[in-house]
């Protein structure tokens, strides 16, 4: 027992210190987001979003084995047979069962290869570096080479695919998004603002964390990075419609960042870029959600959009 006094000591002096910190932070400004949804018929199941998002988005390919598995997380992987042609990955959950990687065509939206991996959430998937990375169990993100996972999602079946070392334990990784030689991964927080830190990727794909976080989204769940842009996608339950977040670069502290919000259909998860495109999924066609009758939206494919028709709303 007296072993354990000191840690209990310092877990009370932490929870002190943090307690302080709390009380001493500012009230945050609430962002206002566009509702209105004046659009009328939609291309999609239930309620108008919004008239914005009516306005920019479309139907895009679906997403496979919705009776087994909850899409999450939203990748974008170029040359990925070394032939030119690209692919969407979607990662998948399923409880108790191992998750699974979709390898979908964007040009044609067939899928070409699904991948069983590790059970996790998978609420991030990004490509970089000869790397794909993919949110793990806790706040841990897992990556696997490119060249085996090319190889798996060419062969028959549902191949397993096993990770390279182990996990890279960060801060948060409910989401995860790329650009460059970077990787960017945040926290989901359902009553406030997350935090999202930046991390350089080495060739061997070891990450290093930069200091400083963003402050992000209430909710967020998936995000898409670009040159002057971060795009969220922020969303929680099925009876309530999701936003979309454009946000201008440069200014971590969201109060002082341009942005631009406004609403989307229920329970979206991922977003990713391809070829000035974004792709956005939802979990709300999953076998969970798709016949609960309070769903508000059930979308069994993705949504896109042009990536300047969503970051002309911050210039």
């Amino acid at each position: 027992m007296s072993r354990l006094r000191p840690l209990m000591t310092a877990l009370l002096l932490s929870s002190a210190a943090l307690t302080a910190l709390t009380v001493a932070l500012p009230a945050q400004a609430a962002i206002t987001c566009d509702t209105d949804t004046t659009g009328g018929a939609t291309f999609y199941d239930g309620p108008s979003a919004s008239k914005k998002f009516d306005a920019r988005f479309s139907n895009s390919a679906s997403i496979p084995n919705l009776s087994t598995h909850t899409p999450q997380g939203a990748g974008t992987w170029y040359n990925w047979d070394g032939s030119g042609k690209n692919l969407l990955l979607v990662g998948s959950y399923s409880e108790g069962a191992d998750s699974q990687i979709y390898g979908i065509d964007p040009a044609t939206g067939a899928t070409v290869g699904v991948v069983a991996v590790a059970e996790s959430h998978m609420g991030g998937i990004a490509v970089s570096k000869g790397w794909a990375f993919v949110s793990g169990a806790g706040t841990s993100i897992r990556k696997y080479s490119l060249t085996a996972l090319r190889d798996a999602m060419k062969a028959a079946g549902t191949p397993y695919l096993t990770q390279v070392g182990t996990a890279r334990d960060v801060a948060a990784a409910s989401f995860i998004g790329t650009y460059g030689d970077s990787l960017f991964a945040g926290s989901f927080n359902e009553t406030g603002r997350g935090a999202m830190y930046e991390y350089k990727i080495a060739d061997d794909g070891t990450l290093t964390t930069l200091s400083g976080a963003w402050e992000i989204p209430t909710k967020t769940q998936g995000l898409t990075v670009t040159a002057n842009h971060f795009i969220y996608s922020t969303s929680y339950g099925r009876t309530n419609r999701s936003n979309l977040y454009v946000v201008k670069r440069g200014q971590k502290d969201l109060d002082a960042a341009a942005l631009s919000c406004f609403r989307a259909p229920s329970m979206t998860e991922g977003i990713t870029e391809y070829n000035g495109t974004a792709y956005l999924v939802y979990e709300s066609g999953s076998h969970l959600y798709a016949g609960d009758s309070t769903t508000l939206n059930v979308i069994p494919r993705m949504h896109k959009a042009t990536i300047s028709s969503l970051t002309s709303l911050v210039p």
